[in-house]
């Protein structure tokens, strides 16, 4: 919807999506272009060949997600946004994802600035906190390990 009214009844949540499909960074910026927004922030996850608390490095991450994990992530995207004028697009990709693949991308438009990067950092804390989403994390010498909510 660019050119719509973000402030005026226009959807907030312009994408909030669970999928198995390639996150596409271009489209999330595309879906917060609005006559209203002053200010865009993005964060894109991506998948390291490394974690500090694993022995080996990591090969690969595979996620699965409650079947209700969708509309958490709708519900974060707008509590995050609170009171505040503007638009979110963030996405959760599952399945198994190799170094570099991107997990979550999220943007967001607001008027000014200061809104634009609290609403991101608050969206992407809250994800981790509470989307229910789960990793299995593969690691390069064949271990592999379970990571979950807040993890």
């Amino acid at each position: 919807m660019p050119g719509a009214d973000a402030g005026a009844g226009a959807a907030r949540v312009r994408i909030a999506a669970v999928t198995d499909a390639p996150l596409d960074v271009a489209a999330h910026l595309g879906a917060v272009e609005d006559r209203t927004v002053g200010a865009v922030t993005s964060f894109v996850g991506t998948v390291r060949d490394h974690d500090p608390d694993a022995p080996a490095g990591v090969a690969s991450l595979e996620y699965t997600a409650h079947p209700d994990a969708e509309a958490t992530l709708r519900r974060i995207a707008e509590t995050a946004l609170g009171g505040r004028s503007g638009v979110v697009a963030v996405s959760h990709r599952i399945g198994t994802l190799g170094v570099g693949d991107a997990a979550v991308v999220i943007a967001v438009g607001t008027s000014h600035r200061d809104d634009a990067f609290v609403v991101c950092r608050e969206l992407i804390e809250a994800i981790k906190r509470e989307l229910p989403v789960w990793k299995r994390q593969i690691e390069t010498d064949g271990t592999a390990s379970w990571k979950g909510l807040g993890g």
